[in-house]
């Protein structure tokens, strides 16, 4: 059944919404993929707060008009899948990637990350992006480093004094002796 140009326009600007808020996005050919593999594509991408969309290319460029993504247009070919990542870069990579490892069908063509489009092959750089809160807890271990050294080095030098107090007696003891 044809979709009319309302609900057209309405996918559109739905999607553009969707790009418009996401910082990456991963387009892959799905062709052969089950039903079954589909709905756990899905189900994992939910988990990951990644938004699995299947979109005409038409409508797709369309909708890309104005985002970072529009350079995704250029290589719009076939039956697609778009996992738009939304609050973690590299979320939706993950996501592709570990669907991609059990589905051998599922061919994961394209990525776009601020505005730049990346070949297939740099699924694991994206991929290997950390989540925010793993970036968060690497900054506060490299701030903390410094401060954590610095009291380590106020406490080494009361035990540096007592250790040389502590020979000047013995040395003393003995000439005395």
């Amino acid at each position: 059944m044809p979709i009319g140009l309302k609900e057209k326009q309405a996918i559109v600007a739905e999607v553009n919404l969707t790009a418009t808020n996401a910082l990456a996005a991963v387009m892959a050919d799905y062709r052969g993929v089950s039903v079954a593999g589909m709905t756990q594509l899905r189900k994992d991408a939910r988990e990951a707060g990644v938004q699995i969309r299947v979109i005409r290319n038409t409508l797709a460029k369309l909708a890309f008009a104005g985002t970072d993504f529009e350079c995704m247009s250029e290589v719009l070919l076939g039956p697609n899948v778009i996992a738009f990542s939304i609050e973690d870069p590299g979320a939706a990579a993950r996501v592709c990637k570990d669907f991609a490892k059990t589905n051998d069908k599922f061919e994961i063509r394209a990525l776009s990350v601020g505005g730049k489009l990346l070949p297939a092959d740099q699924i694991d750089a994206l991929a290997k992006l950390p989540t925010r809160d793993q970036a968060i807890s690497l900054l506060m271990m490299v701030m903390l480093e410094p401060v954590a050294k610095l009291a380590k080095t106020f406490n080494d030098v009361p035990a540096k004094v007592t250790r040389v107090v502590a020979a000047v007696r013995d040395q003393k003891q003995e000439e005395a002796a």
